[in-house]
Order: structure tokens, then sequence, then C-alpha cells
């Protein structure tokens, strides 16, 4: 069997090798990104809210704004509870995750977006412990790319339940990656 070289070794979890974290870690500082961030957190409930609308569903799925080093921190959240839900029985997520928590790493890397209507489809990322620990099965991301070339981190939608995301989600998770880099480019234009 051939290694792929951007990936771990078996026997361990296929988290992508990422060389370019030192570059991106330093462009994250010179922006001012990496804290909670009010308008990133709106951002997501607007992503959210229009990844429900493509899907149809009555619940807006969970959507991020994720900036990627050696750990992914959420600048944006949203996570939505049901109506009548007992709030013991919430997702509860933290603003910091593990790189081999989920699959923004991966979008990072390939500096591609990433649709996965069903994660049990993919053996690459069916293993992920977001699957076990938070019962994810959906994705969709796009990677965040400023400027200067450098990969800040991504946008992303996840749910419960699968989601035929198809081209509409595809064009959608993009389009507001578009539109997010749009408000970080004014930021740094502000910043002066």
């Amino acid at each position: 069997m051939i290694q792929d070289p951007l990936y771990e070794p078996s026997g361990h979890l296929l988290t992508p090798v990422d060389p370019d974290v030192p570059e991106r870690a330093v462009r994250l500082r010179e922006l001012r990104l990496g804290g909670p961030d009010a308008e990133f957190d709106a951002f997501a409930r607007d992503l959210a809210e229009a990844a429900r609308h493509l899907a149809g569903t009555d619940l807006p799925p969970f959507a991020m704004v994720n900036f990627v080093t050696d750990r992914q921190y959420l600048g944006g959240l949203y996570a939505p509870q049901a109506p009548g839900a007992d709030p013991a029985d919430a997702v509860e997520l933290g603003r910091e995750v593990p790189l081999d928590h989920g699959y923004c790493p991966h979008v990072v890397v390939r500096r591609k977006a990433l649709v996965l209507d069903d994660v049990c489809d993919y053996p690459r990322f069916a293993g992920n412990p977001v699957v076990d620990k938070l019962g994810i099965r959906t994705y969709v991301g796009a990677p965040l790319i400023d400027r200067t070339g450098t990969v800040l981190g991504t946008i992303c939608v996840i749910d419960r339940e699968p989601r035929p995301w198809g081209h509409a989600g595809l064009d959608l998770i993009k389009a507001r990656a578009a539109d997010l880099m749009q408000v970080i480019r004014r930021r740094e234009e502000r910043q002066g």
C-alpha cells in the first residue's frame, strides 16, 4: 500500500499534515483573528439559516467560522437547540477543538471546499471522533483564503442527519466563504 504523504502513517487518525501552520499563525495574529467574535457568531447563525433553507429542514444545522493552526479555534459559532429540548441534552461545543476532531483541517490542507453528504459513506472520514462524540453525519466546508494566498481556516456547516448538499451546497459554502473574506479584508483595511 502506498502511503499518502499528506496523512499520518496507518494506525493513527487521518489528520492531514499541514506545513503552513507557522505562516498561518503569523497571518492570523496580523489580522487579529482567533478569539470569539460577535460578528463571526452572527455570520455563523446566518450561514446556518441559509443551510437550513437549502436543506428544507425545520431546525438549522451547526455552523462555524474556524481558524486552524496547531488547533482549531471557532471564532464564529452557531449551535442550535431544538425547541422544547432538554438543555441537558444539548451538544456542548467549546471554542477550541483538537485537530483530529472534524473535517476542517482537510479543507485547509486541500485549499478546496469539501462536501460530505453522509460522512459514514467515506472510510477516511467515518472514524472521526465527531461522529461518535457528537453524532455528526454531514459536513460542508470551504477554505478562507486571504489576499496573501494564506488559508486562514474555514467556514463549515455540520449536522446530525445526512444531507444531500450537492452542487447547491457547494455553491452556498463557497459564496459565503468569499463573503466572509470581504468582511475580513475590510477589517484589515480599517486596521491600517
